[in-house]
């Protein structure tokens, strides 16, 4: 039983993922890979974030912790999130697709 829900889940996502990504593919013109471009630099924003309050949560300072470590962990969790964004579907790049390509639609309109 719990077999079959879990490949019914499976099945469920990735039917919700080609979904997604015809969403995106339908987009018209230059102005909607704009806002694929936007909202995938947001994502990777948000999980950068994600990630900086994950590292401020530590218990003690390192034995070895300095200033140019924190620079080197805040570029490290940018390349990170910038990977991570690309290559997991977090779904908040296709929130703001879906949100704002109404706006783009009616503007081409005008």
């Amino acid at each position: 039983m719990a077999d079959t829900l879990s490949k019914i889940n499976q099945i469920k996502i990735l039917s919700e993922n080609v979904a997604n990504k015809n969403f995106a593919n339908s987009l018209e013109g230059s102005k909607g890979k704009e806002l694929k471009d936007v909202a995938e630099q947001f994502e990777a924003i948000f999980v950068h974030q994600m990630l900086k309050q994950a590292r401020q949560s530590k218990l003690a300072e390192g034995i070895f912790s300095s200033e140019a470590q924190d620079t080197f962990n805040d570029m490290l969790d940018s390349e990170y999130s910038s990977i991570l964004s690309k290559k997991n579907n977090f779904g908040i790049a296709e929130g703001l697709i879906r949100q704002f390509s109404s706006h783009i639609n009616s503007q081409g309109k005008k």
